[in-house]
This record gives C-alpha cells, sequence and structure tokens, in this order.
C-alpha cells in the first residue's frame, strides 16, 4: 500500500487580519466619480457616488465631488477603521498641483480618514479590474488613448496620453477631428460629403436650416459655420463626434470605415512601442472606442492576435481594481483570484 498523502488542491490562503480592517478603493473619472469601502474578506460595505472627479476636466468641482462620494460610501462606518485607500485618477497628473492637492486633502481629512491615499494613474487601475495578472499590457481608448506596460501591478512604462493636442491617437477625440476634417476636405474641393459628412453637419450644427444656406451660400457658408462653431467650443468636445462615425460605419460610410480602420492602426502601433510580439502577459483594453461592441475595438482584437502573443480581455469594474489593489497594499496574500471576482463583476 502506498504511503503517499495525495496532494491538495490549492486553496487561496488564510489570512488572519482583525475584524475591523477595512479597504478603500477609488475611481476618479471624467464623466463620475465612484468610491467603494471593503473589509478584509473583499466583501462591499459601502458605496459612494457623484459627479465627474477628474481634478484636469473638472477643476472647480472634482474635490466636492470626491467629498461627496466618500461620505456616502462611508456612511455610520468608523472612517478611522479604513487601513488603506487606492484611488485611480484620470486626470492625476494635476494632483501634482499644491493648490489641487490640497483641496483633495482637505476633503479626505475632513471625512475623518486618517490613512494616507494611494493616488495612481487610470491604466493601472484598468489593468487591475481586467485581470488579477500581476504582469501585462493595458490599453485605454476612450476620450483619449493612452497604454502602459505593467510589471507586479505597477505601472512601469506608458506610450502616448499626451493629450488631445499632442497625442492621443485613434481615440474618441482623433475620430471627432478626423471627421471634420474629412468634411471640411469634401466642402474645400465642392464634393458630395456623404452620409458622415451630413451626420456631423448635423451634431455641430443642430440648428442649421440646410435648403436657405444652400441656397443663400451654398459650402462657403458651410464650411465658415462649421469651423467658427467648434473654434468657440472645448477642443475635447470633439470627441462626442466619435460616435457619429460609428453610426456612419455601421451603414458602411467609405469614409467612415477609413477612419476606423485608421483608428485601429494607430491603437496598434501605440501598444507595439511598449510590447514585443514575444512578451507574455494578458491585454486588457479599457474605453469606449476600445470595447467590444466598437468597430474599432472589434478590429483591434483582430490585430492584436495577429501580432501579439497573450489572451486579450476586456476591462471591467475599475473601483473594484482599485480595491482589489488596495487589499494587495493591506495585505499581498489578499489580493487573490476570489477577491478580484467578487469586486470586479
Amino acid at each position: 500500500m502506498s504511503l503517499e498523502r495525495p496532494v491538495p488542491e490549492p486553496r487561496d490562503p488564510v489570512v488572519l487580519m482583525p475584524a475591523t480592517a477595512l479597504v478603500l478603493g477609488g475611481d476618479l473619472g471624467g464623466t463620475s466619480t465612484r468610491i467603494v469601502i471593503a473589509d478584509h474578506d473583499g466583501n462591499v460595505v459601502g458605496r459612494g457616488a457623484a459627479a465627474g472627479g477628474n481634478p484636469t476636466s473638472h477643476p472647480a468641482s472634482a474635490a466636492a465631488n470626491f467629498g461627496q462620494a466618500i461620505h456616502q460610501a462611508l456612511g455610520d462606518l468608523d472612517p478611522a477603521l479604513v487601513r488603506t485607500a487606492v484611488i485611480g485618477a484620470a486626470g492625476g497628473s494635476a494632483l501634482s498641483n499644491p493648490g489641487v492637492r490640497a483641496e483633495f486633502d482637505a476633503v479626505w481629512n475632513g471625512a475623518g480618514l486618517i490613512v494616507e491615499p494611494d493616488f495612481i494613474g487610470d491604466l493601472e487601475v484598468a489593468f487591475a479590474s481586467g485581470t488579477p495578472e500581476p504582469d501585462g499590457t493595458v490599453l485605454i481608448a476612450g476620450t483619449g488613448s493612452a497604454a502602459g506596460l505593467v510589471r507586479d501591478h505597477r505601472l512601469v512604462r506608458t506610450a502616448d496620453g499626451h493629450g488631445w493636442l499632442l497625442g492621443d491617437d485613434g481615440s474618441g477625440f482623433w475620430l471627432g477631428r478626423e471627421a471634420l476634417r474629412s468634411l471640411l476636405r469634401a466642402l474645400d474641393l465642392g464634393e458630395p460629403i456623404g452620409a458622415l459628412g451630413e451626420a456631423v453637419v448635423k451634431a455641430v450644427l443642430p440648428n442649421r436650416d440646410e435648403q436657405a444656406n444652400a441656397e443663400r451660400e451654398g459650402y462657403n457658408r458651410l464650411r465658415d459655420d462649421l469651423v467658427r462653431t467648434v473654434n468657440s467650443r472645448p477642443p475635447v468636445l470633439l470627441a462626442e463626434l466619435a460616435r457619429t462615425v460609428v453610426a456612419a460605419y455601421e451603414q458602411n460610410d467609405k469614409t467612415a470605415h477609413a477612419l476606423v480602420k485608421r483608428a485601429a492602426e494607430l491603437l496598434t502601433e501605440t501598444v507595439s512601442r511598449l510590447r514585443t510580439t514575444s512578451d507574455m502577459g494578458p491585454f486588457v483594453l479599457a474605453g469606449s472606442v476600445a470595447g467590444e461592441s466598437s468597430p474599432v475595438g472589434r478590429l483591434l482584437r483582430q490585430t492584436i492576435h495577429e501580432h501579439f502573443n497573450g489572451e486579450v480581455l476586456t476591462a471591467r469594474d475599475g473601483v473594484g481594481g482599485a480595491t482589489w489593489l488596495a487589499l494587495g497594499v493591506l495585505d499581498p496574500a489578499l489580493a487573490t483570484r476570489s477577491n478580484h471576482a467578487r469586486l470586479v463583476s
């Protein structure tokens, strides 16, 4: 009879922690601010939400929205029980400004929290929301675009993310700007503007009297109206035209197809600055442009499969990813796969 004992199936480690230990995760986005508080078992015990908390795009209200979400999440919980906090900030670079950071510190301390918050970039949070793996690559393509190389859950290199003026190639802003530029070129040449061009005109000039303007001024007046209207608005609003491009793509508009294809190529080029064909680890894709329902996202997944190794995953709940990272800061043994599944589902 063999005396060998069967090898048990691996399990998540059992960690003894104070029953009162809590962690806080945050996600400060351009459209919303979300806070989650969880216990050391990964059970959510508090949630809070408010309007946009990106200090770059909402400098006047970001800190106040941050504070509102924190107070809502804490509820009746003792803030002193929060032992670690990880907060992803899409506009995190603005927090290096002493005045901006002072506003955020004021609402943090005003909530009674005594732990020092760890503000990290949205790339790290997006990666953690998509996979519990420590190493891999992340690409965010929404209003802007940026890629990052992650090692041991930390960002070690980035590509793009330079903003609408200097980069963000293949992003929603890029799609919107290129759609408008293609329309203006057609108007310059006196060519038909096509389905995409017509949709862009309606989006930018919703109250335009098409027949009257065409009879009186022709294309020159339309071109001038478009240029004047767009230049009078915040540039980032061009990203709203990305939806117009996608709609025209679904209608088989030739120009929209070319723009979608080029956006996917540019995003692939951004990733290639960080990752070689032999590198391993998963790809995590985040943002509306890189989403599975986006034509850019579908083409992007195809090109990644063709040129790189590694599983392609979609980012999930960003605030859940931040909370899971906070558990790992509290104790690395708590950053388990089961806790990850519980927090990002």
